[in-house]
């Protein structure tokens, strides 16, 4: 079974999407947290589930989707390091440069 460490910037970037969400609905922010979170557990057992990220062409950097959300994660042997969540609609590649990779 794989652990899973979350970076400081995803962490943000999961507060941030929360936030924003719950200026219309707290209900549907709790949800969405929820199934962001729920997603990335899943990962424990199947660390290669979600896509390799288009952008990048590393095998590596992979991503899953949840909802509008793609959250960015690195794969290091038995370690799952989450870097980022962002919505889809965001150029990525600007969204993670110069952010640190290391979990």
């Amino acid at each position: 079974m794989a652990s899973i460490r979350w970076s400081v910037g995803a962490g943000e970037d999961l507060r941030e999407v929360v936030e924003y969400i719950a200026r219309d609905s707290a209900t549907y922010a709790a949800a969405m947290a929820g199934r962001i979170v729920t997603a990335v557990e899943k990962l424990r057992h199947h660390p290669r589930l979600g896509r390799v990220v288009p952008e990048y062409q590393d095998p590596t950097i992979r991503e899953l989707i949840v909802g509008n959300y793609r959250v960015v994660y690195r794969l290091r042997g038995e370690r799952i390091g989450i870097v980022a969540v962002v919505h889809g609609s965001q150029d990525i590649l600007r969204h993670l440069t110069g952010r640190p990779w290391e979990f």
